[in-house]
């Protein structure tokens, strides 16, 4: 990462522009100070990640007995492609924060913001392997409304790091990533429940407020995306991965002061027992009622489970599917 060119990235951003957050400035300095990695596949490793999706789709469907479609938009990324796909979906969740926050010298609160997003982007371009961004908050409807991203560079490095086979792994990767597509299509509603959970919450910062019910729906909500994401891996990838969470998982655990850092500030370790709390729930159920009673969480949003129920399934159980 070249620290210097991104910090000079934000010094040269205008203290009188509109808005608590120079958000050009941030794009530039977040791909200042990362290598956008190489994207020169083979034609092998291109067909790889269409037979890829494709093959997750397909087992995804049959195990789940759910019918969804992928998304329109299906992109094998390098590290800037990504930071460009995410600048967008950063901006209109704070958009109302910027609108409406208070602030307190102005110039200097814009330099402070834009170098805190620049750097959480760099980190986040430099580790995120895949995403399925159902693009929460944008504007219009359509085949463009969510999208699957791929940041080979990422994947490549991390397979090697790990001493894991590099297209067993990408393969991996795009068996979780559609398994979030999967829930969003068998869901329509999924979508606009996040958005106005989170908008909820955001508004009441700007009342200079905590809505604790908002955040805690949005975090039971996420914890079932996740959750049920892990079942689906569990029984639709084509052999047993435990040897690639562990070795991901302590990578994730390791690394320098600064990379724990920004994984807390970032909520990453929340994320990890997201998942944790949300696969021993699914579990629970699909052995006690098969997959398809699992997936009746998508019907509509009062089967999601509540907080209680996540840590006491049969509760679900016997509310959803007796």
């Amino acid at each position: 990462m070249n620290i210097l060119r991104s910090v000079w990235r934000v010094a040269d951003s205008s203290s009188n522009g509109k808005g608590s957050i120079d958000w050009a400035a941030v794009s530039a300095a977040a791909k200042a100070a990362t290598d956008p990695g190489s994207l020169d596949l083979s034609t092998a490793d291109r067909d790889g990640y269409a037979s890829d999706v494709r093959d997750a789709r397909e087992r995804l469907q049959a195990v789940a007995e759910v019918e969804f479609d992928v998304p329109e938009v299906i992109e094998v990324q390098n590290r800037h492609h990504w930071i460009d796909a995410n600048v967008e979906t950063f901006h209109r969740i704070m958009l109302p924060l910027e609108e409406h926050g208070p602030t307190v010298l102005p110039g200097i609160t814009r330099a402070i913001n834009t170098g805190t997003f620049a750097l959480v982007l760099s980190f986040l371009g430099n580790n995120v392997l895949g995403q399925y961004d159902p693009l929460l908050l944008a504007d219009g409807d359509g085949d463009d409304d969510h999208g699957l991203y791929f940041v080979e560079p990422n994947i490549r490095r991390v397979a090697h790091s790990l001493d894991v086979d590099y297209p067993r792994f990408r393969r991996w990767i795009a068996f979780h990533e559609v398994s979030h597509a999967a829930e969003f299509g068998a869901a329509p509603w999924l979508s606009t429940h996040l958005e106005t959970r989170m908008e909820r919450g955001i508004d009441a910062l700007v009342e200079g407020d905590l809505d604790r019910d908002a955040f805690r729906e949005l975090d039971t909500a996420m914890t079932a995306v996740e959750g049920y994401a892990e079942l689906l891996m569990d029984r639709a990838f084509d052999e047993e991965y435990g040897d690639l969470r562990r070795k991901l998982d302590e990578r994730r655990q390791g690394g320098g002061p600064i990379a724990k850092l920004a994984r807390r500030f970032l909520g990453l370790g929340l994320k990890r027992r997201q998942y944790e709390r949300g696969a021993r729930f699914f579990r629970y159920v699909a052995d006690k009622r098969g997959v398809a009673a699992a997936s009746r969480v998508w019907d509509h949003p009062e089967n999601l489970p509540t907080d209680d129920e996540l840590d006491v399934p049969e509760r679900w159980i016997a509310r959803v599917s007796p």
